[in-house]
């Protein structure tokens, strides 16, 4: 169960929702959707703009944590900065990064990121997503369990819906990534720290 996940000092910091925060599917600019949800309660944001320039990505980081409270974790997509997440692919940077997070999708992914003594990853698909549709095929909670790892935390992606968070962590998951919900709609989510709270807390 994912209350029992043990974590490290550096990674006790991460919330168990992490808001991905696409450049290029949000219809509005990206700080202004962050600071709404962060006004219902999201303190975690995975900035991902690898289509602009380093520049620019930059800025547009620079432009979130202005209008975040403190406290809040905000990680760049890529390998640049002290909090970095990278793809399945990438290569892990020369220099650690103080948080460091991948994006995995079968158990070689996932086995490569403990091996590299990652911080955290994300697992996706785990249900059929609206955002990639015929990206997967998705694994279901069954195949999320597959691919959880003991002392490497796990965050659900990918059609994870508020009433999906409760197979999410009872597969082993530590917390859920979203993306799209939360880009349409950011007051959403109050529901996901909610469905949150009522795994952890029991």
């Amino acid at each position: 169960m994912s209350p029992t996940v043990q974590v490290s000092p550096t990674v006790q910091r991460l919330p168990r929702l992490m808001v991905v925060a696409d450049a290029a599917s949000a219809a509005r600019p990206l700080p202004e959707i962050a600071a709404t949800a962060a006004e219902h309660g999201a303190r975690g944001f995975v900035l991902r703009a690898r289509e602009l320039p380093p520049r620019e990505q930059a800025e547009l980081a620079a432009a979130l944590r202005a209008v975040l409270p403190a406290g809040c974790v905000v990680i760049q997509a890529g390998g640049r900065g002290p909090a970095v997440h990278l793809s399945s692919t990438e290569p892990f940077p020369e220099i650690r990064p103080a948080l460091v997070g991948r994006s995995c999708h079968h158990g070689a992914d996932v086995d490569r990121a403990a091996a590299e003594k990652c911080d955290y990853v994300f697992v996706s698909p785990v249900f059929e997503t609206a955002s990639k549709p015929g990206y997967g095929p998705a694994l279901g909670p069954a195949g999320l369990a597959a691919l959880c790892r003991p002392n490497l935390p796990v965050f659900a992606l990918g059609g994870v819906l508020p009433e999906r968070v409760a197979a999410c962590l009872q597969a082993g998951a530590y917390g859920v990534a979203v993306m799209g919900p939360v880009l349409r709609d950011p007051p959403i989510v109050a529901a996901y720290l909610a469905a949150l709270s009522e795994v952890t807390s029991s």
